[in-house]
């Protein structure tokens, strides 16, 4: 089967359509209301590393990136969790008791 051939190409726009319906029937199965698609799979793998002090590089060689301008896309997700975090130095909530 030639990659450019018509038969490939009707083979892959098949094997799409039932990956997108496998990833929203389990979107409806596990209750998100938000939308989803096949790219928001391989994205929260890496936001949920990058939450886990995982370094980039690691990631970078996980998702199959050459470049790493490429993953580090997926630190703007991230970056709004670490904001949240208070450093040792840093004032916090007093503690309870």
């Amino acid at each position: 089967m030639l990659v450019g051939s018509r038969s490939f190409q009707c083979f892959r726009k098949c094997v799409l359509r039932q990956l997108n319906r496998a990833v929203h029937e389990a979107r409806l199965a596990a209750r998100i209301d938000k939308q989803v698609s096949m790219h928001t799979l391989p994205h929260s793998f890496a936001t949920h590393l990058l939450e886990q002090k995982v370094d980039i590089r690691v990631i970078q060689v996980l998702l199959g990136h050459k470049k790493l301008e490429t993953t580090s896309l997926y630190t703007h997700v991230a970056t709004e969790i670490l904001r949240q975090v208070i450093g040792p130095l840093e004032p916090g909530p007093a503690p309870t008791s």
